[in-house]
């Protein structure tokens, strides 16, 4: 069968010409391709040895959340690696720790428990997705073995899994992610210079300066 496009559109969030969208799933289909059978049919809905074994050694990731409106969030969590508790095949927990307080993402699974993850092991250009439904726990009895240099979690995000699978090292390949000669972190000001202009602090420049040392931070990794 031959797929018939919708007509191209501009945009209607800024009416500038030129944009042109993609107005449906068919003209997208028709754009991309077809998807490889092995593509379709890496999804699963419980944990391999292999996804078990990656969790031990993942020590990062992310976790996307949407509120009921669709605003969408997207928070880093990182600890040692295996941080995330596998509770069995198709459950597994992230432990909170001390942050900035804004809840962002927990808030947004109150409203909506849909969530989406993204696994990292560095120096891996892999990475491990699950997407599932979120409970907020404020207590649990595996919380005892989430303890990390003496802090016990007040909070942890169990999911329930319902899509699991490895994605290919293409995105991490092209960004070169993992390679030290590609690095240029004194290419951007201080991460105090940046929050300076941005927004309105009272701190001045110099104590912000302070504030961000690493010296600082790894004493607050732990601690409120």
């Amino acid at each position: 069968m031959t797929l018939t496009p919708d007509p191209p559109r501009t945009s209607p969030s800024t009416g500038t010409s030129g944009y042109v969208e993609v107005g449906s799933a068919d003209e997208l289909r028709e754009m991309l391709g077809v998807p490889m059978r092995r593509a379709i049919d890496k999804e699963r809905v419980t944990l391999h040895a292999w996804d078990r074994e990656w969790l031990a050694r993942s020590p990062f990731c992310l976790i996307s959340t949407s509120d009921a409106a669709g605003n969408c969030d997207v928070s880093p969590k990182g600890d040692p690696p295996g941080f995330t508790r596998v509770l069995d095949d198709a459950t597994i927990a992230i432990p909170d720790r001390p942050g900035n307080r804004r809840a962002d993402g927990f808030r947004n699974v109150l409203e909506n428990p849909h969530v989406g993850l993204i696994y990292l092991v560095p120096g891996r250009g892999e990475t491990l997705r699950i997407n599932g439904r979120a409970r907020l726990l404020r207590d649990a009895p595996f919380f005892d073995d989430m303890v990390v240099r003496g802090h016990r979690p007040a909070l942890a995000l169990l999911v329930e899994i319902e899509q699991i699978f490895f994605h290919c090292a293409k995105a991490l390949m092209r960004s070169k992610l993992w390679r030290p000669d590609t690095w240029e972190p004194d290419a951007l000001p201080s991460h105090a210079r940046i929050v300076k202009d941005v927004q309105y602090t009272e701190e001045t420049l110099e104590e912000l300066e302070r504030h961000y040392t690493p010296e600082q931070y790894a004493q607050k990794l732990y601690k409120k």
